[in-house]
C-alpha cells in the first residue's frame, strides 16, 4: 500500500513538473517598460520588467496561440503575434510584449499571418537587445482551428 501512494505522488508530481501550461497574451501583458540607453548601440531602447507572474512562467514549457510571422526564410527568423502582420508590433500597434521570437530546430512551411499555437520553453529576456524580450525555445507548432 505504501508503495502505492509513493507511486502515486510521483506520478502527479511528473505531470505537474513537466506539463505544458497554456498562456494567453493577456498573461504576457504583465510587463512595464522603461526607456534605458544602452552605449554599445548608442540607443535609447525599452526595458522590460517583468511582473512576478510573468517571471514564474520562465524556463517552463508553455503553449500560445498568435499569428505566424516569417521574417526571414533563409535564417529561419520566425515570430509569434499577438495580431497579423499589418497590426503588429513593426507597425506601431502594440508593444514588444504582443510579440515572441521563435526558436525553431527546423525550417517552418507555416505562412505569414497563419493562426498557430506553439509550445516551446519560455525565456525571458532583458538584456540582449538583439532577441525579443519573450522567447521559446524548442517549438514545435501546429495549425490553430
Amino acid at each position: 500500500m505504501k508503495n502505492k501512494i509513493i507511486f502515486i505522488l510521483i506520478s502527479f508530481s511528473y505531470f505537474f513538473c513537466f506539463s505544458q501550461q497554456k498562456v494567453t497574451w493577456k498573461d504576457l501583458s504583465k510587463v512595464t517598460f522603461t526607456e534605458k540607453y544602452f552605449p554599445d548601440y548608442d540607443e535609447t531602447l525599452l526595458h522590460p520588467t517583468f511582473s512576478n507572474d510573468v517571471k514564474n512562467l520562465h524556463g517552463k514549457q508553455i503553449t500560445i496561440t498568435g499569428y505566424f510571422l516569417n521574417l526571414n526564410l533563409q535564417e529561419k527568423y520566425y515570430i509569434l503575434s499577438k495580431g497579423p502582420m499589418s497590426a503588429c508590433y513593426f507597425c506601431g500597434i502594440g508593444g514588444p510584449e504582443t510579440t515572441i521570437e521563435l526558436q525553431f530546430s527546423s525550417k517552418q512551411k507555416f505562412k505569414t499571418d497563419t493562426m498557430v499555437t506553439v509550445t516551446g520553453i519560455l525565456k525571458l529576456n532583458d538584456s540582449d537587445v538583439e532577441h525579443f524580450n519573450y522567447i521559446l525555445t524548442n517549438c514545435k507548432g501546429v495549425l490553430s482551428k
